[in-house]
């Protein structure tokens, strides 16, 4: 994987060491992101905010002297919130004025805590096609969203997310991304980080200036399936 992605860059004109790996590992033991941690890999994305939680305590005792950093890359239900911000290294799923306050109250409480000791790095997620059933803010109001992100003291804007809209041409997709996450960064300096691009979609995310690829299938296989 580490090949695919230098070679992406190279394509693009771009060094290799300005585009992130973030090992997805939703669904897996704790078992397979030890391996990975074997392997050299320090940065985790989850969807379930229990099953991470549950995960994270796991690795801890798996590989109890190294530190790993877990980003949760699913959506986020405000209940859940309490949950997430003593272990979340990133939240990249944020996609309401809503969510941005139930995150910066629950960091609140989490420092009144010592549970957590820093501010809450979020990625703001933007939906390329408008579809709510996918998570994202329209990008007409990603502006408003960045600037209510830049003005709470527990959070701090690190830049956006998006997924290529189902059927779309992923150049296409992650071209408007590219546009829009330049927006966002002329009005919010420190959002410089651009995550966009999966297994199937690295390459276009890459040329397209993603600095952080989201992989899961090619780095573990598919998913086992779950029982009903």
């Amino acid at each position: 994987m580490r090949g695919r992605i230098a070679a992406a860059c190279a394509a693009a004109g771009r060094s290799a060491e300005d585009v992130a790996l973030l090992a997805v590992t939703k669904s897996r033991p704790a078992s397979d992101v030890a391996i990975l941690v074997d392997l050299g890999l320090r940065e985790f994305g989850e969807n379930r905010p229990q099953e991470a939680a549950a995960k994270a305590a796991e690795l801890a005792q798996l590989r109890p002297d190294i530190d790993v950093r877990w980003h949760l890359v699913g959506r986020l239900q405000r209940n859940k919130v309490r949950s997430v911000v003593p272990w979340a290294a990133r939240v990249e799923s944020v996609d309401s004025a809503r969510l941005v306050d139930a995150l910066d109250a629950a960091v609140a409480r989490a420092r009144q805590r010592a549970e957590r000791h820093h501010p809450l790095p979020v990625l703001l997620q933007l939906s390329l096609d408008g579809d709510p059933s996918r998570g994202g803010i329209p990008l007409a109001n990603a502006s408003a969203l960045a600037a209510l992100v830049a003005a709470a003291e527990g959070l701090v804007l690190r830049g956006v997310m998006a997924v290529a809209p189902l059927g779309a041409d992923p150049n296409q997709a992650f071209a408007l991304l590219a546009r829009e996450a330049a927006r966002i960064r002329a009005e919010h300096p420190g959002a410089r980080v651009l995550s966009a691009g999966m297994t199937a979609d690295l390459e276009a995310a890459i040329h397209n200036g993603s600095t952080c690829v989201r992989v899961g299938a090619a780095l573990l296989g598919e998913r086992p399936i779950t029982s009903p």
